[in-house]
């Protein structure tokens, strides 16, 4: 049997590993797609007092909102971010004005995420540090002043974050404006 060069053995194994490959692809891929045959499962019919509703702002609520914010800093010379994250804490909007700095993005999600988690403003959050200094190492928030809660009943809902003005209180001020345009 003739000895292949090492260039040849190369090649060759090449090809083997790519028609191995090409071969288990193919398998997974007919194995991923599910028999005709196979029905759906049906729909459970939650009965009684299992479930709640909860309010959500809408997509254009919560860009009015963040909006708002946005021209009241612009207003007075000011480039911040500002977010509005859910009931949840999931991000519905953020816009990031003109200048803003890159930090400013982040700081204004941990914001929001705070006064809504809480359901106070973080100015307020932030005093309580004095008392309790672990609550500033609960994952995704932020204890400066800046975030505002979005109440409906009494309930919070949602949060306006704002970072990037010179001082906390302005973050505050800015954010509180895109609360009030909500009313």
């Amino acid at each position: 049997m003739k000895k292949l060069s090492r260039r040849a053995r190369i090649a060759t194994g090449g090809a083997a590993v790519a028609v191995v490959a090409a071969g288990t692809f193919g398998a997974m891929t007919a194995n991923a797609s599910a028999p005709a045959d196979v029905a759906a499962a049906p729909a459970a019919d939650v009965k009684g007092d299992t479930t709640t509703t909860s309010t959500h702002l809408t997509i254009d609520a919560a860009s009015k909102a963040a909006q708002a914010a946005l021209d009241a800093a612009e207003a007075e010379g000011r480039h911040i971010s500002v977010a509005v994250v859910d009931r949840n804490g999931n991000t519905i909007v953020t816009l990031g004005g003109d200048g803003a700095g890159p930090q400013s993005y982040e700081s204004a999600v941990r914001k929001a995420f705070t006064a809504v988690s809480w359901n106070a403003p973080t100015s307020e959050l932030a005093k309580r540090l004095t008392n309790a200094p672990t609550l500033k190492d609960i994952p995704g928030t932020l204890f400066l002043a800046g975030g505002a809660p979005v109440t409906a009943k009494n309930a919070p809902i949602a949060g306006v974050g704002v970072a990037g003005a010179p001082s906390g209180d302005l973050d505050e001020k800015f954010a509180q404006a895109g609360v009030a345009a909500l009313n």
